[in-house]
């Protein structure tokens, strides 16, 4: 699967209230919860963000609370993908389980910045920095998470409407 697209650029240690406050977690509906994801961190993201854009982000992404609303309002509102050096293990798990890809970079991700285009080949574990010209080389998704991904997450995965 190759994915493509304009970067938000984030820092370490963004934690799941941030991504999606929790004033907004008595909605489960998926498209309410992208229209306030990121809001407490960058009020511009909900009401700029494209289909396809790609957030990009520095150590222990998705830290704090094991809501799972959180990777929830990232998929919503579009994202099919995030970097980061590193991910909160409580948060890895919810993204895998609703079929949000995460790519783990490690430093190397502080050279991808903000508004650069990335380009992510998720068979091949190759994420490519199209603005600098640069690519990195990183451990390529298992097929089983690969699986769960297209198919939409766990649940769709296990039904098996993949």
């Amino acid at each position: 699967m190759i994915l493509e697209g304009k970067v938000w650029r984030y820092g370490d240690n963004v934690d799941t209230d941030v991504i999606i406050p929790a004033r907004y977690l008595n909605s489960a509906d998926p498209k309410d919860l992208a229209t306030h994801c990121m809001e407490d961190i960058d009020p511009t993201f909900a009401g700029n963000v494209n289909s396809g854009d790609i957030i990009v982000a520095g150590r222990n992404f998705g830290c704090g609370s094991s809501r799972e609303h959180a990777p929830v309002a990232i998929k919503a509102s579009g994202v099919p993908c995030v970097i980061a050096d590193s991910f909160a293990r409580i948060f890895f798990r919810n993204a895998i389980n609703i079929g949000l890809p995460l790519i783990e970079l490690g430093t190397a991700v502080a050279e991808i910045d903000n508004g650069n285009i990335v380009k992510i080949d998720l068979d091949r574990g190759i994420v490519e920095n199209v603005t600098k010209g640069k690519e990195y080389k990183v451990q390529p998704l298992p097929e089983f998470i690969q699986k769960i991904a297209s198919a939409g997450g766990l649940i769709n995965y296990v039904k098996g409407d993949c």
